[in-house]
């Protein structure tokens, strides 16, 4: 997964900073707010992509004293601080451009090189969009898109994905900025796409935030692995009953999970021992993610 991630994240760093460039270019010529809204937008999501990175290469760190159980969460840590910058420079300066524009308007110069720049620009989006969708679509197996981002652990496959379209959408809706401005001579247009770009990227980023903010808080393995290791557990000759299973992901591939179980009044301790480093055994092997297991036994003489 975490190869899959950081492939995506490269083809998305690659296409922002060509297109930034070519945006920027272009606003310059004809000076388009829709089109430096766009420009700002890339160079956004290309230094999004760079911490991204940061994050998966600090999240790789090995555990030591004082982080025993490693630096896993620093993912979920930097994938807040895209929805934070996404937020705050890609919207609020897109916004701020639009409003410009709309109350000090601009004669705005031929329009031609503008469409040949979004025109790039769909092309190298909508292939880097098909990539992470891809990636997405691999990792989320039979579940809806919806239901997958809510239960997905690795938040940079749909950072990426969130941002791969929100930059479709933008790329539209300057384009159709672009092309009213044109027809009617009016600048309004122009400012209007660049403030709806903004807002694009606003409800993109408060969605970024609302699911990195679980993963950061601490969210539990997905129901299907507690079930599983509930059924494990239960399925020991030794086990009465399990009280908890309780689970913490710790990075994408590091889950956290704590057992209490019950074991029959005849269970020796030496028996309870070794099967609990059966268990141990069975559940990391069965679920490769869960790389912590601590049991708690409990005979029920000594309750």
């Amino acid at each position: 997964m975490a190869s899959g991630s950081k492939k995506v994240i490269y083809a998305a760093l690659i296409g922002n900073a060509l297109i930034a460039v070519t945006k920027f270019v272009a606003a310059s010529i004809t000076g388009s707010a829709a089109m430096l809204a766009e420009g700002v937008h890339s160079v956004v999501d290309t230094g999004n992509q760079v911490l991204l990175l940061l994050g998966l290469k600090r999240a790789q760190r090995p555990a030591d004293e004082r982080h025993p159980f490693g630096y896993g969460k620093e993912i979920y840590f930097w994938s807040f601080v895209v929805a934070i910058l996404l937020f705050s420079l890609g919207s609020g300066i897109s916004i701020y451009e639009g409003v410009h524009r709309i109350l000090a308007p601009e004669a705005l110069h031929d329009p031609t090189i503008n469409y040949i720049v979004l025109g790039l620009a769909l092309i190298f989006e909508g292939a880097a969009l098909f990539y992470a969708l891809r990636e997405f679509n691999r990792s989320r197996g039979d579940l809806g898109v919806i239901e997958a981002v809510k239960r997905g652990k690795d938040p940079n496959l749909f950072v990426v994905l969130f941002e791969d379209t929100a930059a479709m959408l933008g790329l539209l809706v300057a384009g159709l900025g672009v092309f009213l401005g044109q027809i009617t001579g009016n600048s309004f247009y122009d400012g209007a796409a660049s403030i709806a770009i903004g807002v694009i990227l606003a409800l993109t980023a408060i969605w970024l935030a609302v699911e990195t903010k679980g993963l950061l808080i601490g969210e539990a393995a997905n129901k299907g692995v507690i079930k599983g290791i509930r059924e494990r557990v239960s399925a020991s000759p030794l086990t009465e009953r399990v009280n908890e299973v309780l689970t913490l992901h710790m990075g994408p591939e590091f889950v956290l999970a704590n057992i209490s179980i019950v074991f029959r009044k005849d269970a020796k301790a030496e028996e309870i021992q070794r099967e609990i480093a059966k268990l141990d055994g069975q559940i990391k092997a069965d679920w490769p993610d869960v790389k912590r297991v601590f049991i708690k036994g409990e005979a029920q003489h000594l309750e």
